[in-house]
């Protein structure tokens, strides 16, 4: 049984913001049982809250922003995949600025955050509210990329991805929380780009704060700042930003979720669907 859980105490972490390249400071505390994970920007008159729920996602382009209007947090992903990956389902999200820190690219300084402070759940232990159950598939898919959600036994998530780029190629990986924790398999892998790309993402106003500090590159000849931390880290990476879109959902049905050249905005669509109930019969 999934229990409630929160943190223990909060922790704190600042950095740069990769599409902004704006420093912000991140506060991640302790939320009441039930209150779900949510942003606070405490820079902003009387600190208005973003819910981290699907409801509130605004834009979807190579990265998941939440808000409304001229109130939003961008690059949410990589943290709410670390709260989801760690059982927390309840955090009060203090942010300063318009986007999350990228810090290293990855989601394991916030798992290593969340695994220090440690978490709570109540007295006695409340289970977690119950998911729509998934009877049939569900899938949304664009040209040769596409993600679905399957009727499983046990949660899965399984990915595929394929460039022209030697070094990268076609890669897959399969990942069931039950046999690899989060930490472990999926948080340490960064996020990743095309060197022949970089021009002109930053001429759009993209990737202000990318480096090669915190997100590898891959060119025709190979990686420019190896060493990966898995031969395949690109690909679960993808797992890594799938399970924190996922994450808007609240609770996941249990399901093997499976993904192919997808993005970001497919990633929304199928949880998009998934809140319908469309994958459940009467």
């Amino acid at each position: 049984m999934e229990i409630q859980q929160t943190l223990l105490t909060a922790f704190e972490m600042s950095g740069v913001g990769l599409h902004s390249g704006i420093v912000t400071k991140v506060r991640v505390l302790p939320a009441s049982i039930g209150e779900g994970r949510y942003f606070v920007r405490v820079d902003l008159p009387e600190g208005p809250i973003v819910p981290a729920r699907l409801e509130a996602v605004s834009q979807t382009l190579l990265s998941t922003q939440l808000g409304e209007g001229l109130i939003s947090v961008c690059t949410v992903e990589h943290l709410l995949a670390a709260l989801a990956g760690m059982g927390v389902n309840d955090a009060r999200i203090e942010i300063d600025g318009p986007e999350v820190p990228l810090l290293d690219g990855s989601a394991s300084v916030w798992v290593e955050a969340i695994a220090r402070v440690g978490l709570v759940s109540p007295s006695p232990p409340l289970p977690l509210s119950p998911s729509l159950p998934l009877l049939q598939p569900v899938w949304i898919d664009r040209g040769d990329a596409f993600v679905a959600a399957i009727p499983a036994t046990e949660t899965r998530f399984t990915y595929g991805i394929d460039f022209d780029l030697p070094a990268i190629g076609n890669q897959w990986y399969s990942w069931s929380p039950s046999r690899e924790s989060f930490a472990d398999a999926i948080a340490p892998a960064r996020t990743f780009g095309l060197a022949h790309q970089i021009d002109d993402l930053r001429a759009k106003g993209l990737i202000k704060g990318g480096s090669l500090d915190n997100a590898l590159v891959c060119d025709a000849n190979g990686w420019i700042n190896p060493p990966l931390r898995f031969a395949n880290e690109p690909v679960r990476h993808k797992i890594l930003d799938l399970v924190g879109d996922l994450s808007l959902l609240g609770t996941l049905p249990v399901a093997h979720f499976l993904a192919y050249k997808a993005s970001h905005n497919l990633h929304i669509q199928l949880a998009r669907l998934l809140r319908k109930g469309l994958g459940a019969r009467d």
